[in-house]
């Protein structure tokens, strides 16, 4: 839509072959001068494109270097046919500059070129973050962000849910990470904390009626970076259903998270239909050795525990052992490779088989098992000619995690694994408590909200180990998108499971008083999840870091380098929210 004013007419977007003729007026920044002897060319981008600007007047140049901000005034004309460039929309037309004016000057010396910024050293790129949101990459990649969120909230009030937010001031407690606390000014040494999630108010949204609820949610950890998870904020959509099962968030999830990929996944990329695989929490430790599983990699880990016991191999007596088969030709070179790479993950070895043409073995594991027991062992690999089965044995935790770093080494060196896919599944019935290795006393696990399977009856008289809670996570390529959970809607099985993890009533009472009031006032069964925004578009994109899809994210060391946070505040502040700094 054009809404003509002094500094432009149209905006780059706007300009086509039917404008030739026409005297624009347009505005943006210089993206690169050319002189070409006498006529001089400038590209000139705003925020929607690149038109190049034709300058036959050298005292219009007076004053430009790259990045100036201006606007310029004249006829938009054809291009030459040889000059035209295919790359770019406008690149069949130009502008005739018969007027430009200055309207932001350039001070300094640009820290780095914004065309190649991507390029450059991250913490220069943070600092002067402004000036690498220019670069046509990074700012297509934040305005991508834009209309993922836009179409999230969009689909979410198409299936009935009220958009509505919650606090950011709110209390303290214990949620699994560090809360970042905010100084009371009126109560002297009280704090409020900022929101880990927005798990209680949404909850209580429940209690008071409101029957489904999201919203796009600031999420605030004070955690260390990892390439998926930034420090300081994230965000999530955020969403809650009264009298709601699993199941039915499940549908929700697949529902929306089907639709957002499908939109703005990359050409020809291949999205899981729904409704998803559900795998449980022990089946994907099984044949994934982790509870994120990839569903690209066809490969999948067998366990051999029980057969191994019955052979001679002592490496693989009183130990877990896993297997992985795989059907492809493997050079002695790559089986070095792979064998430093199981070294390197702090594996002693990492033995195999390989199956003959007459289904015998060859490897040096195969003298240690009895001519008997061969066949059993190609029933339970479903072994054929040209497979070749690895071996890994270690206490189970270990035996596990190495199982999984091996599978996904085998999917991706031997390109087994998808390319341009996303491959969603759902993984559930997770262990409601473990054991604290400090202590040796029962935590939860995950979220305390969640309802035990079995109720209270589990409680009063399983082995807290033994207890599943109605729990679930959704993944995509390995990659947890979300948790969520069926929650603990009843007083008293919140007061026993609370119990089994350590705090008293009253600690229930201080540290999570609302929801133990209005849970004493009806409460409905609920269930939700929240899936991560960022992680989804790190997927859309194809990012490895966090940080290149939030317009101003902190350094990996929590760190604002652009506007020097964290900074020290005046005496005067201090004495305000009655602080006193020690040295």
């Amino acid at each position: 839509m054009e809404r003509k004013n002094c500094y432009r007419d149209v905006t780059v977007r706007e300009i086509g072959e039917e404008r030739i003729g026409q005297i624009l007026r347009v505005a943006g920044w210089v993206e690169n001068i050319r002189d070409h002897g006498g006529v001089s060319f400038v590209d000139l981008r705003d925020m929607y494109g690149v038109l190049q600007v034709v300058i036959r007047k050298p005292e219009l140049l007076k004053g430009l270097v790259k990045e100036t901000c201006i606007t310029v005034r004249g006829p938009v004309e054809k291009r030459d046919e040889e000059t035209y460039n295919p790359r770019i929309p406008t690149g069949t037309i130009e502008l005739e500059a018969q007027e430009i004016t200055v309207l932001g000057k350039v001070y300094r010396q640009l820290p780095f070129e914004i065309m190649t910024s991507k390029e450059t050293r991250e913490d220069v790129r943070l600092k002067y973050r402004y000036l690498d949101l220019r670069n046509a990459r990074v700012r297509d990649t934040i305005l991508f962000r834009s209309q993922v969120i836009a179409f999230l909230r969009q689909k979410m009030t198409e299936l009935g849910f009220v958009e509505i937010q919650t606090p950011i001031l709110c209390a303290s407690s214990p949620e699994g990470a560090r809360d970042y606390i905010v100084p009371s000014r009126k109560y002297k040494g009280k704090f409020y904390a900022l929101p880990q999630a927005p798990q209680q108010y949404k909850q209580l949204l429940m209690a008071s009626g409101i029957d489904r609820y999201f919203q796009i949610a600031p999420c605030f950890r004070d955690e260390d970076a990892r390439a998926d998870r930034s420090p300081g904020e994230f965000y999530q959509l955020d969403f809650e259903m009264s009298f709601a099962t699993q199941e039915d968030v499940f549908q929700v999830g697949e529902e929306v998270l089907s639709a957002v990929f499908e939109r703005f996944a990359p050409e020809g990329a291949a999205v899981t239909a729904a409704p998803y695989p559900v795998i449980s929490y022990k089946q994907a430790m099984l044949e994934f050795g982790c509870d994120k599983p990839d569903l690209r990699n066809p490969l999948r880990i067998m366990d051999l525990t029980d057969f191994f016991q019955k052979c001679s191999f002592k490496p693989f007596l009183n130990r877990t052992v896993r297997a992985i088969r795989v059907h492809a030709e493997m050079s002695k070179g790559f089986h070095e490779k792979l064998l430093s790479f199981a070294t390197g993950l702090g594996m002693g070895g990492l033995g195999y088989l390989e199956v003959a043409e007459d289904l015998t073995y060859k490897g040096p594991i195969d003298k240690f098992i009895p001519d008997e027991l061969k066949g059993e062992l190609r029933r339970l690999g479903d072994l054929k000619e040209g497979d070749t089965i690895f071996f890994i044995a270690d206490k189970e935790e270990r035996a596990c995690y190495y199982a999984g770093k091996i599978r996904n080494e085998l999917g991706g060196k031997l390109g087994l694994t998808e390319t341009n896919a996303f491959r969603f599944c759902y993984v559930n019935d997770f262990p409601m408590y473990e054991t604290d290795p400090e202590t040796k006393q029962p935590v939860f696990t995950h979220n305390p909200f969640s309802m035990p399977q079995g109720g209270l009856e589990a409680l009063e008289t399983k082995n807290p180990l033994d207890i599943l809670a109605y729990q679930y996570d959704i993944v995509c390529n390995g990659v947890e998108l979300s948790s969520g959970a069926v929650r603990n809607h009843d007083i008293r099985i919140m007061e026993k499971a609370f119990a089994i993890a350590g705090y008293t009533k009253e600690v229930l009472e201080s540290k999570f008083g609302a929801l133990y009031q209005a849970f004493q006032f009806g409460a409905p069964p609920h269930a939700g999840m929240a899936p991560g925004v960022e992680r989804m578009l790190m997927l859309l994109r194809g990012e490895e870091n966090i940080r290149e899809v939030t317009a101003f994210p902190m350094s990996g060391s929590a760190q604002d380098l652009m506007c020097s946070a964290p900074g020290d505040v005046t005496e005067q502040q201090l004495r305000e929210a009655h602080i006193k700094v020690r040295e």
